[in-house]
């Protein structure tokens, strides 16, 4: 399996803090049936600055590290960036980098609301070339409240990544049910671990890919894991037409 968002990289973010911290995670991921991590620190955040320059450094350091371990897992850079108004100039400049140099980069939204802003820089930024993924929508207070926002954002060209957690119910069953109505109204297309740890904040990757094939049956899961790899190789990823969720879905039983 392929994890496209992880916070392996030490001593950068509220991941790791040691070396041994991030082998630890490496070989949890080799365990769980993960060959290949990019890894996307925090940057912008409001606690965490890590530009490009510096994410890259240290991803070299760690697949060093990691050939030193015999630890069979290939890091590859990314970030995770808060949302901002200057993210554009950001990206010309490099601090801001996609994932694994190509096409793609990664979108934090505030946790309890969308600004005003975002609709022109997710414009802004594929006029650039770019493909913007916004990440853990079903995460986001406001995106919850009214998921029509998040449809017109895919409508007009954004993608989104979920979290393995959410789908497997690890963050409770509101989020669970969120994300399955993300899946079930093709408004998400990735999924992946966003994990800090080995233990309170895992992969679970593999577990929500079991789930989703149970709910939504392996042609699902292989489109999913099809559109990671996609991601890496800077190809074009598979999304059928967003559709609109009715509000009242959101806070009933799970389907299937």
């Amino acid at each position: 399996m392929i994890d496209i968002h992880s916070h392996i990289l030490p001593e950068l973010d509220d991941g790791p803090n040691t070396l041994a911290s991030s082998i630890a995670m490496a070989q949890r991921a080799l365990k769980e049936g993960i060959h290949t991590i990019i890894a996307t620190p925090h940057h912008l955040d409001g606690h965490f600055i890590n530009q490009g320059k510096k994410i890259e450094q240290a991803v070299e350091q760690l697949n060093d590290l990691l050939q030193e371990e015999n630890v069979p897992l290939k890091v590859l850079t990314g970030q995770e960036s808060r949302i901002n108004g200057d993210m554009i100039e950001r990206l010309r400049r490099e601090e801001i980098i996609p994932l694994n140099n190509s096409k793609y980069v990664y979108v934090e939204l505030p946790s309890n609301h969308i600004p005003n802003y975002t609709s022109q820089v997710l414009f802004d930024m594929q006029v650039l070339g770019y493909k913007p993924i916004i990440v853990h929508p079903e995460r986001n207070i406001s995106l919850t409240e009214n998921p029509d926002q998040l449809y017109r954002l895919v409508k007009n060209g954004a993608l989104t990544q979920i979290t393995a957690a959410s789908l497997v119910g690890k963050l409770g069953k509101k989020i669970q049910r969120f994300s399955i109505d993300l899946i079930d109204h093709n408004l998400t297309h990735f999924i992946a671990s966003d994990a800090h740890n080995t233990n309170s904040r895992g992969f679970h990757l593999d577990e929500a890919y079991h789930y989703m094939n149970k709910v939504f049956g392996s042609s699902m899961v292989f489109q999913f894991k099809e559109n990671v790899e996609k991601v890496v190789e800077n190809q074009s990823v598979i999304g059928d037409q967003p559709i609109r969720i009715k509000q009242r879905k959101l806070f009933g039983m799970i389907k299937r």
